[in-house]
């Protein structure tokens, strides 16, 4: 078990550093393509439009397949494809490969959350929930970073190579180590999306799109809050973004047994700890020592809150679980898409710190949303009930 939730967290740890070493090595594309750096971010917006849109499109479409074929699967694609620059592929090439690439992300989730919560007793769902998440946080840490260097070194299109290598590795052993794991669902096609897209899983999505919305506001300009409000500069800048990241990495980690002990609950502390880090930066960001604190703690608790969102929507889902297990994925996107915009749109009036107060704004709401949802119960199962993800009564594994 432990190896096989192993292997999980390694594959989206490679897809995590797939999408990070283009943030790594945005400059360095767009000298070589001849392009200006706003069209090498569309390969950033291409892989969240994929991540978004395709993945619960591809696991509603391959929710009656078994698990482990439908992972490998995914795993296969992503790997193919991330080639095809190593190759010599053109920009335009790669944004339509990245939309696919996204999809197959988004897919790999879905069935990898799904085989991680069906092989551990159900008191330990959430931790298996945080393995597999915090591939993606722990990428954050390392991938930028490994980008840059691998780009100066050796050029960013043999930087591919290393990422296709890597997740050749995942693949095989996945292929070795991975259970079989049945789709085990209750309903049909049509029932998985009445159950997925039911108002108290819909209103739960909309919790996690206000938090994330608010972080994104502050996070996608951390680099301008760090030199032009907190006085960073220089090497600096870059040890406290990786700071940021290993305290993602850790809040992720921790986020899977505070969704075990209870997601609403956890959902509601974390949203009150990232608004509470927002206002830290906003009132005393000014202050160098103050500002790397809120920074860690934003980073911690916006990483902890994503297994109890998780753990909260597959539950509220009931029998739709393979399908909803692919959504707060999508609407974290969104929510990354909704606060980048803001944010930008809040610089252009007031500067940095009208980010900051858009990112306060958001995170407030979510708190009130947040503790609004912790009452809603899941719809009405199917007479006969198989084991889902369940947020009490623990059950023994045969």
């Amino acid at each position: 078990m432990a190896i096989a939730l192993g292997v999980l967290f390694a594959g989206t740890f490679v897809m995590g550093c797939a999408e990070m070493l283009v943030g790594g090595m945005l400059d360095l594309m767009a000298a070589d393509l001849a392009v200006p750096l706003s069209a090498v971010g569309a390969l950033v917006s291409a892989n969240a439009l994929g991540i978004a849109i395709g993945g619960p499109l591809l696991t509603f479409l391959t929710a009656r397949l078994a698990r482990r074929p439908v992972l490998l699967v995914a795993l296969a694609v992503f790997t193919g494809l991330n080639l095809l620059p190593a190759l010599g592929a053109g920009l335009e090439t790669f944004i339509a490969v990245r939309v696919v690439i996204g999809a197959a992300e988004g897919l790999f989730i879905a069935a990898a959350i799904t085989t991680a919560t069906s092989i551990v007793p159900r008191e330990r769902v959430g931790r298996a929930m945080a393995v597999v998440i915090s591939g993606f946080a722990v990428s954050g840490a390392v991938g930028m970073p490994l980008g840059r260097l691998l780009g100066e070194a050796v050029g960013w299109r043999v930087s591919f190579l290393a990422i296709v290598l890597t997740a050749a590795i995942v693949l095989v052993i996945a292929l070795l180590v991975v259970p079989r794991v049945p789709a085990e669902s209750e309903v049909g096609m049509l029932g998985q999306l009445r159950f997925a897209f039911a108002p108290p899983v819909l209103a739960v999505l909309a919790v996690g799109v206000l938090l994330f919305a608010g972080v994104s506001a502050a996070q996608t300009y951390l680099v301008p809050f760090l030199d032009g409000v907190a006085g960073v500069s220089g090497p600096w800048i870059g040890a406290c973004l990786m700071g940021f990241g290993i305290a993602a990495a850790v809040g992720s980690f921790a986020g899977g047994r505070f969704a075990d002990a209870g997601a609403a609950r956890a959902l509601i502390l974390g949203a009150i700890g990232v608004a509470a880090s927002l206002i830290a930066m906003m009132l005393w960001g000014t202050n160098l020592v103050v500002a790397v604190i809120a920074l860690l703690v934003l980073a911690m608790t916006s990483a902890g809150i994503t297994s109890p969102w998780q753990h909260r929507v597959e539950h509220l889902a009931g029998p739709g679980v393979i399908l909803a297990a692919s959504l707060p994925a999508s609407a974290g996107n969104l929510g990354d898409a909704v606060g980048a915009f803001s944010g930008g749109q809040a610089i252009d009036i007031g500067g940095i710190p009208a980010a900051i107060l858009t990112a306060v704004i958001l995170a407030a709401v979510s708190i009130a949303a947040a503790i609004a949802s912790r009452s809603l119960r899941p719809a009405r199962r199917p007479r006969t009930e198989s084991a889902l993800p369940h947020e009490t009564e623990p059950v023994t594994v045969q």
